[in-house]
């Protein structure tokens, strides 16, 4: 075997072989992989900024979006790792190849557990606008975002811990990365994070469907003869209908990125990183994280303003926070 073709070819018995492609077809992936890496960092960004900085933003279910964003931001610096791993091979070592797999899991984790959270967030606004301020406040999203992200560490760490015991253990030769799952966590994650969670997600996104169904055919019915106070209530509705509508997209575009990562754990996969099956899932999951802010920008007004105003550096100026760009 030729030396190069080993992904240490000092270690000529024990490396392992890199994944023989065309030369153009590499840079064709490194340069898309890249392009995506940081159109994903630098909109998600601007997502954070924008929510951090404007008061107007400063309510539950923006900062619901906020902590969806800083998934989907370290999603983007995540995925210079993959393109390192692109050939085959592993070079960061053994521990690093599990906590590869460690942020990779938190970061799916997270970003469910934040979808479940909205989803909750529009079910109550929806079907129970009259209590949704008083149930839904900020210091309780907050509360339930901080969870949300300890219970994926906690979770994650549990799942993998056989793997911080001996680092490598699992590889089959040198520069490989392999991390492997007892069958019963195995299982225990296919139904915590995918069954259960994006059940939950439909049936509370199917119930907003038909309620705001009802109240939009009530709205128009009622829409020649109300009062101006009445007329308030509507615009109130609307807002939140289309709010619902938007992440109702967000929500839907999750579940098709992720549900093949999953479909391959369901059908009895183990989860070893190195295939080309799992890394191509994983690209997968991040393009979700590109494709989310290109959504708000898309469907959010407020998201585009925001963005005139750090683009024009007007940002900087003293009492910008305080702009209505709603």
């Amino acid at each position: 075997m030729d030396p190069s073709e080993l992904c240490f070819p000092e270690a000529f018995n024990s490396s392992c072989k890199k994944k023989v492609s065309l030369h153009s077809v590499n840079t064709l992936i490194y340069f898309g992989l890249f392009f995506m890496s940081l159109v994903t960092t630098a909109l998600n960004l601007l997502v954070i900024i924008s929510i951090s900085h404007f008061r107007k933003l400063h309510s539950p279910t923006y900062f619901l979006l906020l902590s969806l964003a800083v998934s989907d931001f370290l999603v983007g610096l995540f995925m210079f790792f993959q393109i390192i791993f692109i050939n085959g091979c592993w070079f960061l070592g053994d521990l690093l190849c599990v906590l590869y797999y460690v942020v990779s899991g938190v970061l799916i984790s997270a970003s469910v557990g934040t979808m479940v959270l909205i989803s909750l967030d529009r079910y109550l606004a929806i079907c129970d606008p009259l209590r949704y301020s008083t149930k839904v406040t900020t210091k309780r999203v907050q509360i339930c975002i901080s969870l949300c992200w300890i219970c994926s560490v906690v979770y994650i760490l549990i799942l993998v811990r056989d793997n911080f015991q001996q680092p490598g253990t699992f590889n089959s030769c040198s520069g490989e990365c392999v991390v492997e799952i007892g069958f019963i966590e195995n299982i225990t994650d296919l139904i915590l994070t995918f069954i259960i969670s994006i059940t939950v997600i439909m049936v509370l996104y199917g119930r907003v469907f038909v309620v705001a169904l009802s109240q939009v055919q009530a709205m128009r019915s009622n829409i020649i003869a109300i009062k101006q106070k009445q007329s308030k209530k509507i615009n109130v509705k609307k807002s939140e209908l289309k709010a619902a509508g938007i992440l109702g997209v967000v929500v839907v575009s999750f579940i098709f990125c992720i549900c093949p990562y999953f479909c391959v754990t369901l059908i009895g996969k183990s989860s070893l990183l190195n295939t080309s099956t799992m890394t191509l899932l994983l690209y997968l999951f991040s393009f979700n994280s590109c494709l989310n802010p290109l959504i708000y920008a898309l469907f959010y007004p407020w998201f585009r303003k925001a963005m005139k105003i750090i683009f024009t550096f007007q940002v900087l100026r003293s009492g910008s926070s305080g702009a209505n760009i709603l």
